[in-house]
């Protein structure tokens, strides 16, 4: 189902997501580059300290998983729930190619969701390391 006029979301209304998603996946991208030794710096942690990783990666684990499953719960979700297109794109910004196009299954179990999970994970990566790094040290 494809739709129309006042339906579809204004553009100006969702590329604030977009652009905000892109750069938490360039800081991830930026982030991944840099040596443990400057990350354990920032963090105020050891370089050796198990918990310099831990957080961020419980947090991009519990993020990808919460999203992986809005992305189904969006594309499996009956047309009666009337699902609020804003609050998917935030949620999903795939949801647009739901309302777009109607893709198969298939590519939402192996593409769209788990692209979805990505970049909500490197979002929950983003905040881990934001706790680490303005935690007081005890």
């Amino acid at each position: 189902m494809i739709l129309r006029g006042a339906e579809l979301p204004v553009q100006s209304e969702w590329i604030i997501f977009v652009v905000a998603l892109a750069l938490v996946g360039v800081f991830n991208v930026a982030l991944a580059m840099l040596p443990r030794s400057w990350i354990a710096r920032a963090c105020k942690k050891d370089r050796d300290d198990e918990r310099l990783f831990s957080a961020p990666l419980k947090l991009l684990g519990g993020f990808a998983a919460i999203f992986y499953i809005l992305a189904l719960i969006g594309y499996f979700a009956p047309h009666s729930w009337n699902l609020n297109p804003q609050l998917m794109l935030v949620l999903c910004p795939m949801y647009f190619l739901k309302m777009a196009i109607d893709p198969a299954p298939v590519s939402i179990f192996f593409i769209l969701a788990p692209m979805n999970a990505g970049v909500y994970g490197a979002l929950g990566a983003t905040l881990g390391y934001a706790l680490l790094a303005f935690r007081r040290r005890h």
